[in-house]
């Protein structure tokens, strides 16, 4: 299914299975519990290039940030509010591919602007400009502030010229799917964030380790939490799917 407004929402509804899924924790001081399961699939704002699609061969919706074309930029976001002050972990599988080489890659951000945030294309990743905000990326083109066209980062205030912590990918970024899994600790105010690949065998790494206060950063209690991706002279399509957020509801 495609999309051609800059701005729409996809109703839960819409969801043959349970691509996202914001849960509430379950005991006060907002840590996660293992087995609790969703309970509703929220809708989505789409913004830009970002559209749903159907996965190849499957019965699964993926979140298309970008589709292959130059200067691309596309976010989506829960329109379900995430309590920032508190714990939550979100783990999500992405594949960013297109020719021999590929740009610019995507981020996961939690931000206070609104369901409508957009940022700029190319080494802007779509956050740029989102102020208030944290964006965790998953880079795959080296632009001048970056240490590899393979790396993770931290930036805060929608500037992707600024981290405040990088590493290199410890698998590639670019060309196969991989899972990812970021975690919030509202306690000690610290984001992780574990990557792993998809083949057999293969074992979740601690690629970042950052101190930050989200709330603080967004500047609300509460905000909006999702994805955001971009192209420039080069392109890629650039897909997230199986994305779960467990959280405490605003």
């Amino acid at each position: 299914m495609r999309f051609s407004r800059s701005s729409r929402v996809a109703r839960g509804g819409l969801w043959a299975s349970a691509l996202l899924s914001i849960v509430a924790a379950v005991n006060s001081g907002g840590a996660l519990a293992a087995d609790v399961d969703p309970t509703y699939t929220p809708p989505l704002s789409l913004n830009g290039t970002a559209s749903l699609m159907w996965r190849a061969g499957d019965d699964e919706r993926v979140i298309r940030l970008t589709d292959g074309g130059y200067r691309q930029a596309g976010s989506a976001w829960s329109t379900e509010m995430v309590d920032l002050t508190r714990s939550f972990e979100t783990t999500f599988t992405a594949h960013l591919r297109s020719g021999r080489r590929g740009a610019d890659g995507i981020a996961f951000v939690a931000q206070g602007e609104g369901p409508r945030a957009l940022g700029g294309w190319g080494g802007g990743l779509g956050y740029r400009g989102i102020h208030r905000s944290v964006a965790v990326e998953f880079d795959i083109y080296q632009n001048s502030p970056d240490p590899s066209r393979n790396h993770l980062g931290v930036s805060i205030n929608g500037n992707p010229d600024r981290y405040e912590s990088a590493a290199e990918s410890s698998i590639p970024l670019y060309g196969k799917p991989f899972k990812a899994r970021i975690r919030y600790d509202g306690g000690d105010r610290r984001l992780t964030v574990h990557v792993r690949a998809l083949t057999a065998g293969a074992t979740e790494e601690l690629l970042l380790d950052q101190p930050v206060d989200l709330a603080r950063r967004a500047g609300v209690a509460s905000g909006w939490v999702g994805f955001t991706g971009a192209t420039g002279s080069l392109t890629a399509r650039q897909d997230v799917y199986e994305w779960t957020v467990g959280a405490p509801q605003a």
